[in-house]
């Protein structure tokens, strides 16, 4: 229910963008973020910042060429998404957001009721993922000739 505390609590217009992390979500997620490696040079570029800028493209869903210009570099924050999800780091931060937003809400961490529709008990009757990418995924195309164009003379 929308009460005045709880309007409080989700606004976000005092931050630059709304995908920005408060100072109570760094808190969270900032010692889940690895450190620089060791022996490499010295790590120059905000972290939070780029953080930011993962949260900004992953909440408008924007193309890398669109990131504000107050963010870091695209290609440095592409590198940590890449860097991060690969090395599960994403993942993390993803689980600490998520089971602190479900305390916040007074619920336990993890969901104890599912609700499913008949889309995915269908996909999960047929295979479930593995059904689902291959529909999906784009069909891949021989590069030797087809038997049509061997058959079908030239004008």
């Amino acid at each position: 229910m929308w009460t005045q505390e709880n309007r409080n609590w989700y606004d976000r217009s005092h931050l630059r963008y709304a995908s920005d992390l408060t100072d109570a979500e760094w808190a969270e997620i900032g010692p889940i973020i690895p450190p620089a490696k060791p022996g490499g040079n010295k790590r120059t570029v905000d972290i939070r910042e780029v953080v930011n800028g993962v949260m900004y493209v992953l909440s408008t869903g924007c193309q890398w060429r669109a990131i504000p210009k107050d963010l870091p570099p695209k290609s440095t924050v592409h590198n940590y998404l890449e860097r991060w999800i690969c090395d599960g780091t994403l993942e993390r931060i993803h689980h600490a957001l998520y089971v602190k937003c479900r305390e916040q809400a007074s619920r336990e961490a993890s969901p104890t009721v599912a609700v499913i529709d008949s889309q995915s008990v269908k996909s999960a009757e047929k295979g479930g993922p593995r059904s689902t990418r291959t529909a999906t995924m784009q069909e891949r195309k021989s590069k030797a000739r087809s038997v049509i164009s061997w058959s079908t003379p030239r004008a």
